[in-house]
């Protein structure tokens, strides 16, 4: 069977199990009640981080329009903040005391999603990042239930993010490409630590001897000398750890006509501006992401970036994915609470999540799993998937079950093994 026919199976199983088609809102809906409000907390300056309040509002539209949860409204209470962690702190405590929502989802930035989690278990608010990686945030869980409970991680942690791009390593640059070396380049950031740790575990594992290890400050400008010293270590490829910045590696990149693949995770490459905003020296680029515009990871992913194009004319970040089925999972725990929106009744009806969103099949670990409230890794869950930018779009490479297209590297690269058939 087919991976879109497996999905199509399984979103029929939980569908019919947790009443999610629709959230099992009754047809006969009575007139709508008090709202239920959630707190999004974002980067409005990024497009990466607008995509999180975009994403949260055309979901509460779609459940609003189906009769909200037992009649009552979804409500977004949108808050910017700013990239700062002491901005995304103000928002949170102003949400939870003020505003008084009943959960907050909030940032894409691991420092500023790290700074408000201690607020999540002071002010017992259930709190659910939709993009931020570092392991930490599901650590403070696991070694601190009792406190930290109340906070989720709506995204995959940076150990899987890099398991993910090991793992594609593996399948194309190792297995179709004959690929024997990589360099690291990463972020001196608080998610890219874990991913880079992953990285020297993972990437030998997949066939890839790693011959330098590069952490830069994130405020770097000229990236001529970080080139220099990778082209002198001949690796058959650049594994990159990057998101504060993007734009400026990549069109040096291609400004220097470097001759090596850069792949790895690029967040800003995600997000289908970065075409126009690197002026197309993007093209060949290959980063990590969630899901993109046309390609049906499970059958609700092009459904939803087709209304979400058509309502901001924009299409969504990877973060704009997961915030729009978090909205979803919210209501839904709601939903199974009977309506209740007790802060620890939230907690376990979000443990128990079991939904068929647009980037797959959503679960959490549980107390006792190393990841505490993490986003589950691995197949017939999240898995994640690679694309590469190929005149102008972004392309699915990897998975083979979803890809719609192959590796085509700019003329500039010169691979130094045996070119896949």
């Amino acid at each position: 069977m087919s991976r879109n026919g497996v999905w199509r199976n399984l979103y029929r199983v939980v569908a019919a199990g947790t009443a999610v088609a629709g959230l099992g809102l009754a047809a006969d809906a009575h007139a709508a009640g008090e709202p239920i409000k959630i707190g999004v907390i974002s980067e409005e300056s990024a497009v990466a981080g607008a995509s999180i309040s975009k994403a949260a509002q055309l979901a509460a539209d779609e459940i609003n329009a189906s009769g909200g949860v037992d009649g009552r409204p979804i409500q977004i209470i949108a808050y910017d903040d700013h990239s700062s962690a002491s901005d995304g702190v103000r928002a949170f405590q102003r949400a939870a005391t003020q505003d008084k929502v009943v959960a907050i989802i909030g940032s894409y930035i691991s420092e500023v999603a790290l700074a408000m989690e201690p607020w999540s278990a002071r002010l017992k608010m259930p709190f659910i990042t939709p993009g931020a990686a570092s392991n930490d945030i599901s650590k403070h869980v696991h070694d601190d239930y009792a406190h930290y409970k109340y906070t989720f991680h709506g995204w995959m942690t940076s150990a899987f993010i890099a398991q993910s791009i090991c793992d594609f390593s593996h399948d194309i640059l190792v297995g179709q490409f004959k690929m024997k070396t990589t360099v690291i380049m990463s972020e001196d950031a608080a998610w890219t630590k874990p991913l880079d740790e992953r990285f020297m575990e993972c990437l030998p594992k997949a066939g890839l001897q790693v011959l330098d290890h590069i952490r830069f400050n994130p405020d770097t400008t000229d990236f001529t000398p970080i080139f220099n010293q990778i082209e002198a270590k001949h690796p058959d490829t650049i594994t990159t750890g990057i998101s504060h910045v993007g734009v400026q590696p990549t069109v040096q990149w291609h400004d220097q006509q470097v001759p090596i693949p850069m792949t790895g995770q690029s967040s800003q490459a995600t997000t289908t501006s970065f075409w126009k905003d690197t002026n197309g020296a993007t093209e060949g680029v290959i980063t990590a992401s969630a899901a993109a515009p046309g390609v049906a990871i499970t059958p609700k992913t092009v459904p939803f970036t087709e209304a979400y194009q058509k309502k901001f004319n924009v299409s969504p970040a990877y973060c704009g994915f997961s915030t729009y089925d978090l909205v979803y999972i919210l209501a839904d725990a709601i939903k199974r609470n009977k309506g209740s929106t007790d802060p620890d009744q939230m907690v376990d009806a979000l443990e128990k999540t079991d939904y068929v969103g647009t980037i797959g099949r959503w679960q959490f670990y549980g107390k006792n799993d190393q990841f505490t409230h993490a986003l589950k890794y691995g197949p017939g869950y999240i898995t994640g998937i690679n694309l590469q930018w190929q005149n102008g779009k972004q392309v699915a490479i990897w998975p083979k079950s979803i890809a719609n297209g192959t590796v085509k590297f700019p003329s500039f690269i010169k691979l130094q093994h045996v070119s896949a058939n």
